[in-house]
């Protein structure tokens, strides 16, 4: 009953978020270290094929198409064609022994996006399913 509660809290959150529309900062000015800080998160404990399910959900639930998915290289690169024509590529790495490092970039057309909000939403989404995840929440 708790995890019904919970999977439902989640998919239902979820789903709300991926109906607030977010403007993209296509012409952003950022440093470049400033830009791979937002781009970029280390999760603990889970290893390289877990996080690349949990990043196939989360681009899945947001709405994106799946366009290639490499285990071994750990990349991820997905298409979503709402409101304008969204790329976004996840590389995913082993940091260490016990930390995956994730990284995304997003494109529009030929524009890097650099605004924060981007990168924010999608690590929101991200953190819940790794969470999930970790947490044998099926």
């Amino acid at each position: 009953m708790r995890k019904t509660i919970l999977i439902s809290s989640c998919v239902i959150f979820m789903g709300l978020e991926g109906c607030v529309s977010t403007p993209y900062d296509l012409t952003g000015e950022s440093a470049p270290l400033e830009i791979r800080s937002v781009q970029t998160r280390e999760y603990d404990a889970l290893d390289k094929p877990m996080t690349m399910r949990a990043v196939i959900a989360t681009l899945q639930d947001l709405g994106f198409t799946i366009d290639q998915a490499d285990m071994g290289l750990g990349i991820v690169t997905a298409t979503r064609l709402q409101v304008s024509d969204m790329r976004m590529t996840v590389t995913v790495a082993p940091k260490d022994e016990e930390r995956v490092s994730v990284r995304a970039n997003a494109r529009v057309g030929e524009k890097g996006i650099t605004q924060p909000e981007t990168y924010q939403d999608f690590f929101v989404a991200l953190d819940k399913a790794m969470f999930l995840v970790r947490n044998n929440v099926n």
